[in-house]
């Protein structure tokens, strides 16, 4: 029998992590650099992020910034549990899980901002450091995913529960 399960992840929450995770796909790994496509991925991007920005304020309980806001609290206590070897059960984000978030949020809207400059703004076009600063960020951004992946992966075999496929379906177990 498998075990009871409770809606968590509502659908923009999961429209919007899925659609980052293919803008940035495509364009880290399949766009020409400043090119139509390219731009439009960042764009859409940064759309998303604003749409995200607002929902954290009026959406559902899980996708609210108070609920997993990581307070330095929050923080000491999520690494306790895990210098400790104890597990550290949370429906939502946890407090290391949404650090990560809103730093690849902020490296994600840090991309927008400087891809707009270099492409748009005549004032820092051909600009080396802001070309430097949107391949910090992207590079950054990469190493954040990957550190997202294998968190995602290692909590869910030491939790026992796919949290991975909670993005997908929007459930998780009922604990």
């Amino acid at each position: 029998m498998a075990a009871p399960t409770l809606r968590l992840w509502d659908p923009l929450v999961r429209l919007f992590h899925w659609s980052m995770a293919a803008a940035f796909i495509a364009n880290y790994f399949f766009t020409e650099e400043g090119g139509d496509w390219h731009r439009w991925f960042g764009y859409y991007a940064v759309g998303w992020l604003a749409i995200r920005g607002v929902w954290g304020f009026i959406g559902t309980p899980a996708a609210r910034w108070t609920d997993f806001w990581p307070t330095p609290a929050r923080l000491a206590e999520h690494l306790r549990a895990l210098l400790g070897g104890r597990p550290y059960h949370r429906l939502g984000h946890s407090p290391l899980g949404a650090l990560v978030m809103i730093l690849m949020m902020v490296l994600m809207l840090g991309l927008g901002l400087s891809g707009f400059l270099m492409e748009e703004v005549d004032y820092f076009w051909g600009e080396d450091w802001i070309e430097e600063l949107h391949e910090l960020f992207a590079n950054g951004l990469l190493a954040l995913v990957g550190l997202h992946l294998l968190a995602a992966l290692v909590e869910s075999v030491r939790l026992r529960e796919n949290l991975p496929l909670s993005m997908v379906t929007g459930k998780r177990r009922r604990r």
